[in-house]
Order: C-alpha cells, then structure tokens, then sequence
C-alpha cells in the first residue's frame, strides 16, 4: 500500500542539503519545534552572510578599482554563494505563504 502524498503546504524547504546538492524537505505540521528553529537560525546567518559579502565586495566593482583577476573571482563566487542561499529561502518563504482565498461574490 502506499502512502499518500503529504500536503505541500506542510512541507519546509530547508536551507541546506546534502552531499550531492539535493535538497531537504521537511514535513512538519506548523508546530514550533527544534529543526524548524534552527532552520530559522540558519537563513538568519545566511542573510547576514550576504550583507556581509555585499558590503565587501560593492568597492570592488566601483570604477578605478584595481583588483587581480583572482580578487575578482573571489568576489563573483561570495556574491554567487550569497544570492544562491537567498534564493532558497525566499524560495521555502513563498512556499510558506498561504494563498490568496477566492473572492466571495458579495467582495466581486
């Protein structure tokens, strides 16, 4: 016998994966409970990472700057590093979103 699909809304894309690059899902019923929180701790650090690497790396691309090509690199990859990770939590955050209910036709 199989086991029912859970309900989407019930599921948490978590801000890591694993060893190949896959992601992590976690079913959960809304309840306030240790890997959701740390979940939560998590996305914190990456956000702030990422203001971080954007504070660091906006003088390197003003004009007149002198950087190597490996200065370069090393900023292309924070920068990509960053906006990777942010786009899996805004990603797990929509999914988090209830929809808009249906307008009654009294609202129309």
């Amino acid at each position: 016998m199989t086991q029912p699909e859970p309900d989407s809304r019930l599921l948490r894309l978590l801000p890591w994966s694993d060893d190949d690059g896959k992601t992590a899902l976690l079913s959960t019923d809304g309840t306030e409970t240790y890997l959701p929180r740390l979940a939560d701790r998590v996305e914190e650090q990456q956000i702030e990472t990422a203001a971080i690497a954007l504070k660091l790396t906006k003088p390197m691309v003003e004009d007149g700057a002198k950087l190597t090509v490996p200065e370069l690199r090393w900023a292309a990859r924070r920068l990509i590093e960053s906006l990777s990770e942010l786009l899996v939590i805004a990603e797990s955050r929509g999914q988090r979103i209830p929809p808009y209910a249906e307008p009654d036709d009294a609202d129309k």
